[in-house]
């Protein structure tokens, strides 16, 4: 089991302290949240950058119209 997963076990567990294990799990699934949106924007950009250096290497090759001179 890891970390985050017996840190929420261990929130659970604790005799009257319902609040405090809610509150535990909703940080953890905030911060999934923002890990994958994170990852997602990053991924997005990556894929941005790339197509932008194609479309600036074409033009360099052939012309801003798209035709060789």
């Amino acid at each position: 089991m890891n970390l985050v997963a017996q840190i929420a076990m261990a929130a659970a567990e604790a005799p009257g302290h319902n609040v405090m294990a809610q509150t535990v799990i909703a940080g953890i699934i905030a911060a999934v949240i923002f890990a994958a949106l994170a990852l997602v924007t990053l991924s997005y950009r990556n894929v941005a950058n790339r197509h932008s250096a194609k479309a600036e290497a074409f033009a360099e090759k052939h012309g801003e119209d798209g035709h060789s001179h």
